[in-house]
């Protein structure tokens, strides 16, 4: 065993000292060290959280309402409860989107039921139809609705799915319950599978294939788990589409009901986020018999690499393409690390964030010359572990689901130069004087996926790192 992988297991041993023995025993299992070789992290994960610790999980609402459905810009996403989830939820992830709010899209705004004491007692169910018949009249230009029930819905029974049957008939439009009450499973994970479960049942099936306009291409793909933060999307579509693909559908960031709907109708799968979408991206191989592909467009290497995979897939028109794409941006990638490598290269940092993040921008800190020391998610499956050796070197500090206390005494230890999280940790450690990036949002920056993502992001990790502000204010083991 090398001497790394020894001195972060008894990094591990450390920092579980402290908490009482059942505790330490159950979080031990979350936390490893990664050693090459092996065919996943070591960490069990999709568990409950310890009670009393400080976990940045989200909800079953969140996934849903934050995630999947929230950025399908022309629908109206009713929060189902209580003000306080919705207001929490609204426009909090920068879901960028073309259309003019109010009459085509509606992501920026906020709509809620409103739960008082009262509704709890006396149920929501009259409350919801009232809502969507105001709605329709004030909105008359949206083409769906879905239901996103906060955790009073479950406990007290009301009946959205009999709500969204006579809404359906009465309005002409599709009304998706979702049964994403906060309380259901043990994170946002649940929140995304049954909201893919929606777009199955209350999309899907209830449409009819054979009726959509829509002329075929064998160049046909779709782009799913991609929210457009900061406009992710639009700079991985326009590499696709150069290379002489043709996006037919992107969601949900950016994304349209219609979209969803003509899906099944494309040659390939393309799957960004693979934690959120891929049990849709499975029941379509399954009904629809389309494939699907895992990408990751953060960085020019794994861009590279990708485009070549994807062009795989299709015949030598789009392998061209990959090629031409590749070769087009070579130069504007040089410059980017001509620049930026001198003054990154060596900088250590430690990553956790949730679905897709804490691998798939790995190998961008590589090309940066960067070292990623630790890295883990916030509700990662035993599946996201297994990809991420891909990722990660030997001897990286492994954590799931890491606890406040936890992640501030890793880093505390491994003194990173970076720190890339989310938003709840940003200010604990800027208040440490240590350099960090909110990767939840790309920290009101972005886009950060394709060849001029890939330029804004180094901007950015360069901004962070040599910024003259640390010269004032340093971080503890550096004064």
């Amino acid at each position: 065993m090398s001497d790394v992988v020894q001195e972060n297991r008894d990094l591990i041993k450390e920092v579980l000292a402290v908490y009482p023995e059942k505790t330490a025993k159950k979080r031990e299992k979350h936390l490893n060290v990664y050693e090459e070789g092996k065919a996943d992290c070591g960490v069990k994960s999709n568990i409950k959280s310890n009670p009393g610790v400080m976990t940045t999980r989200g909800c079953a609402y969140a996934g849903s309402k934050g995630v999947v459905w929230g950025p399908i810009k022309d629908m109206i996403h009713i929060s189902h409860g209580p003000v306080g989830c919705g207001y929490y939820s609204w426009s909090g992830r920068r879901n960028y989107y073309i259309g003019t709010t109010g009459i085509d899209t509606f992501g920026t705004m906020h709509f809620t039921s409103d739960f008082q004491e009262r509704d709890v007692v006396f149920g929501g169910d009259k409350k919801l139809a009232k809502l969507i018949t105001e709605l329709e009249e004030l909105f008359p230009l949206n083409n769906g609705i879905t239901i996103q029930s906060e955790c009073p819905i479950g406990l007290i029974g009301d009946d959205i799915e009999a709500v969204a049957r006579k809404a359906t008939k009465e309005t002409g439009k599709m009304v998706v319950p979702v049964r994403c009450e906060g309380f259901r499973g043990v994170s946002q994970s649940l929140g995304h599978h049954i909201a893919n479960d929606t777009v199955r049942d209350w999309v899907f099936d209830k449409t009819d294939l054979d009726k959509l306009e829509f002329e075929s291409t064998p160049y046909d793909v779709a782009i799913i788990g991609d929210y457009n933060i900061g406009g992710d999307a639009w700079s991985s579509r326009i590499l696709l589409e150069e290379m002489g693909l043709r996006v037919v559908a992107q969601w949900s960031g950016d994304g349209t009901l219609q979209e969803m709907k003509v899906t099944p109708k494309v040659k390939l799968n393309l799957v960004h986020c693979y934690r959120s979408m891929n049990y849709i991206s499975r029941h379509m191989e399954e009904k629809y018999g389309i494939p699907w592909l895992e990408y990751n467009f953060f960085g020019p290497t794994k861009i590279a690499e990708s485009l070549r995979m994807i062009a795989e897939r299709f015949d030598d028109k789009i392998k061209e393409g990959a090629e031409r794409v590749i070769a087009q941006y070579q130069a504007q990638t040089d410059a980017i690390l001509e620049k930026y490598l001198p003054r990154l290269k060596d900088k250590t940092v430690m990553i956790m964030v949730g679905g897709l993040r804490p691998r798939h921008v790995v190998p961008a800190f590589y090309d940066l010359g960067m070292k990623v020391i630790g890295t883990g998610y916030e509700f990662g499956h035993n599946d996201d572990y297994k990809r991420t050796t891909h990722y990660v070197d030997h001897g990286t500090l492994i954590y799931d689901d890491v606890t406040g206390y936890e992640f501030e005494e890793f880093v505390k230890k491994l003194k990173p130069d970076l720190v890339a999280s989310g938003i709840k940790e940003k200010y604990v450690f800027q208040k440490m004087g240590l350099p960090f990036r909110q990767m939840h949002s790309w920290d009101y920056s972005g886009p950060y996926h394709g060849y001029d993502g890939f330029a804004i992001f180094a901007r950015d990790m360069d901004m962070a790192l040599n910024n003259p502000t640390w010269d004032l204010v340093k971080t503890p083991w550096k004064q």
